[in-house]
């Protein structure tokens, strides 16, 4: 029986569970992820996030979809794993993170709520992508805006009239090689309204990445401002910054908040390929209130 420690964040409501050097084995991560992920029989979130040491930086970050699957990059996951990691080394220092999209710079800055925090993430470069898989049989209009883009993971941004009215899970279904990403203009003049399917995860409350991809094509489309720098990204989670162009032409700067949601203990025996029966009991009783600080 081994004991797990974990920490649960949320960035805009795509929430992660964080645990620092768990004794698993590479090849059960996946379905481990699987189990601590699934919301009735697990803990229940959109993704793990999992962190070791690193010689030369911070930390070593690798990120588990809930399916399983490896994701390269996430904004929103980031926020939370240097939330996790600041509360390790007590300390709101500069941070740089391997991830597997590349290096990360994060600056981490705390706010007026103990269980919050806000970070910035250096986000790298918005480079033109690929076409996914299954995308001609979409039938996206010819007329509709589209852009295949990559932020270190795929993106393809839609432009249309209303997130509101799109069947987004239908769409995101027919394409799950990708995060997809519909946007509208407004209601402000630097501001853009984006909902997201993202890989590996389905229909989430928000995403980093795809924040960043959204403006980027917002921008390229004329939805906002050419001369816009920074632009805000409304999703159904909350509003997260994109500042374009920083810290260097071509790159992104995302900034957005990170909450504690909780500590938290699991039980595992062996761990088996998507096998649940094996979870042990998760203690809630820790869930972290204003002024709770996280450990792992």
């Amino acid at each position: 029986m081994t004991t797990l420690h974990l920490t649960k964040h949320h960035g805009l409501g795509n929430d992660f569970l964080v645990a620092f050097h768990p004794g698993v084995a590479a090849d059960d991560l996946p379905a481990l992820a699987v189990r601590l992920c699934d919301r009735r029989r697990g803990v229940g979130a959109d993704g793990l996030l999992i962190g070791e040491s690193h010689p030369e930086h911070s930390a070593r970050m690798w990120l588990y979809n809930a399916d399983g699957s490896r994701a390269e990059m996430s904004g929103n996951g980031i926020r939370c794993f240097a939330q996790a990691l600041a509360a390790r080394r007590g300390s709101l220092d500069p941070m740089t993170i391997v991830t597997d999209a590349g290096l990360r710079h994060v600056q981490v800055f705390a706010t007026d709520r103990a269980a919050t925090i806000e970070a910035s993430v250096d986000m790298g470069e918005i480079v033109p992508g690929t076409e996914p898989e299954g995308w001609a049989a979409v039938g996206c209009h010819p007329d509709r805006p589209v852009l295949h883009l990559s932020t270190g993971n795929p993106h393809t941004v839609v432009g249309v009239d209303d997130v509101a009215a799109v069947d987004l899970l239908h769409l995101g279904q027919q394409v799950p090689g990708t995060n997809l990403e519909i946007v509208e203009p407004g209601p402000e003049p630097h501001v853009i309204r984006m909902r997201v399917h993202e890989r590996g995860a389905g229909i989430t409350e928000a995403c980093g990445t795809g924040a960043c991809a959204s403006a980027h094509a917002a921008r390229t489309w004329g939805l906002v401002p050419a001369s816009a720098s920074e632009i805000v990204v409304q999703m159904d989670g909350g509003r997260a910054k994109v500042r374009l162009d920083e810290p260097a032409p071509g790159r992104a700067t995302l900034v957005g908040p990170s909450v504690l949601i909780a500590t938290i203990e699991v039980e595992l025996d062996d761990v088996g390929p998507h096998d649940t029966s094996k979870l042990g009991s998760t203690d809630h009783s820790s869930t972290a209130s204003e002024g709770t600080t996280a450990t792992a």
